[in-house]
């Protein structure tokens, strides 16, 4: 077998959606090279994950950072073509649906590599989000799809993708939750907080939870009503803690808003919380194979599995504060059985037709 692979990464649900796929590759004995594109980029956002998680340090870091969306996918595109031109790949590996991912699955495209998309098929059908954009754009281009759910499998399907192309190999999130399970402390992190044995965990982050002042004032009053029911620790991105900080939560009673955690940390309090209240995909994900009772303060997800197989409820902010009432009264048990292939060995799925892509085509 012969073939360079290339991985783009950028932010950390990236990073712990690669780390299990980069561990069975290097079993496998291939030659693999990690591009960090610097979507997220400081030591809190990226760094510790890296130890965390065992990845391997970048072969590159693009250092790219942020700004508008416009902006951050054309600095992504110039660096990224300039990277894949010199290390040239035998095939390009992204992850989710972030701008690096894109900007990725694009400069591949024009440079004729082919690309394999970790997390293929996922839909909300809200266009109005950003990701949606991106991983619809990233499945028409990718040669191989990686499909964590039978749903995504059905929406590739009816996009007429070539089926050869796609398969169903479970969740690699998964694979580096039930790795590192034994790893998460959640009285340690609750004292670390200072926090009661009961508590919630609450993460935001969505342009329309935060971006909109209307509707991170919409999001701040139903969190700060839900903060009497139990206290809610809340690790925030800067961009989140400005907008909902600005809308009054910062200082609420039972609110604790911390900066970002290191993986560990961040999955040590969900897996001890009574509640989580987020608009993450992965954390839907997290909490469902926890079995921790999930609150999406969204009108749409992209892992319906999620609430067919999980813990996980849609609610507007109006419907928080009840939701969260009958959680905490035990009205929302977790389901005797969790997704289909998520246990563990997603990685070893994708690296094994990865191997058997290469000896076919590098």
């Amino acid at each position: 077998m012969n073939g360079r692979i290339l991985h783009v990464v950028g932010t950390r649900p990236n990073f712990v959606k690669a780390a299990p796929v980069v561990a069975a590759l290097r079993t496998a004995g291939c030659d693999q090279v990690l591009v960090h594109t610097g979507q997220h980029y400081d030591e809190r956002m990226s760094d510790i994950f890296f130890r965390q998680l065992s990845l391997p340090e970048p072969d590159t870091d693009l250092g790219v950072g942020s700004g508008s969306h416009a902006r951050q996918t054309a600095d992504l595109l110039v660096a990224l073509e300039g990277e894949l031109t010199a290390r040239d790949p035998a095939l390009v590996m992204v992850y989710g649906d972030v701008n690096s991912t894109l900007a990725a699955a694009l400069v591949a495209a024009k440079l004729g590599i082919p690309l394999a998309h970790v997390e293929a098929g996922l839909r909300s059908f809200d266009m109005a989000m950003p990701e949606e954009v991106n991983r619809r754009l990233v499945d028409q281009l990718a040669e191989l799809l990686f499909a964590t759910s039978p749903e995504a499998v059905g929406h590739l399907a009816r996009e007429g993708v070539d089926p050869a192309r796609v398969h169903l190999v479970g969740n690699p999130m998964i694979d580096t939750l039930l790795t590192h399970l034994n790893h998460f402390d959640p009285d340690a992190a609750r004292a670390a907080h200072g926090l009661p044995e009961r508590y919630g965990v609450v993460t935001l982050h969505r342009p329309a939870n935060v971006d909109d002042p209307e509707a991170a004032g919409a999001a701040a009053r139903a969190l700060t009503e839900a903060a009497r029911l139990l206290d809610l620790v809340v690790p925030l991105h800067p961009r989140g803690r400005a907008a909902l900080g600005a809308a009054g939560l910062d200082g609420a009673p039972g609110v604790h808003v911390v900066d970002p955690l290191g993986y560990v940390e961040f999955m040590s309090l969900v897996r001890g919380a009574a509640a989580v209240i987020t608009d993450s995909g992965g954390v839907q994900e997290e909490t469902t194979v926890l079995g921790v009772p999930c609150l999406t303060l969204r009108t749409t997800t992209e892992r319906p599995v999620t609430v067919t197989h999980g813990t996980n409820r849609l609610v507007g902010p109006d419907e928080l504060v009840p939701a969260l009432r009958k959680v905490l009264d035990g009205g929302q048990p977790a389901p005797d059985e969790g997704p289909p292939l998520w246990d563990g060995r997603a990685g070893a799925r994708i690296a094994a037709e990865v191997t058997r892509w290469l000896d076919h085509h590098a």
